[in-house]
């Protein structure tokens, strides 16, 4: 998976469209992400006691990672993600600026 918590991302498709947020949580089985403060849905919850009244609680839900772009810290930009082999291991690149993210 190439994005990662804390990566900066731009949705591409939903009702967000064309918003920034930082990745929250990764879901690498199933290609979700969860963003801060974006994609919120409110639920409804069940009173848990006698005498308490149910609510609706919004909460963020997972986004398809296909929908979202990061968002390059060099160029500012929403680019794809290039990798590059090193001896160490792999780095993640910018396809559009080729620095390091």
């Amino acid at each position: 998976m190439k994005i990662k918590s804390g990566d900066t991302v731009k949705i591409i498709t939903g009702k967000d469209k064309g918003k920034n947020g930082k990745v929250t949580e990764v879901f690498p089985k199933i290609n979700k992400i969860i963003v801060e403060n974006l994609n919120i849905v409110k639920k409804h919850v069940k009173p848990k006691k006698q005498g308490e009244r149910g609510q609706k609680v919004e909460v963020p839900r997972a986004i398809n990672i296909s929908n979202v772009q990061i968002v390059c810290p060099k160029c500012k930009k929403p680019t794809r993600i290039g990798q590059k082999l090193l001896e160490n291991g792999k780095i993640r690149l910018c396809k559009k600026c080729g620095q390091e993210i």
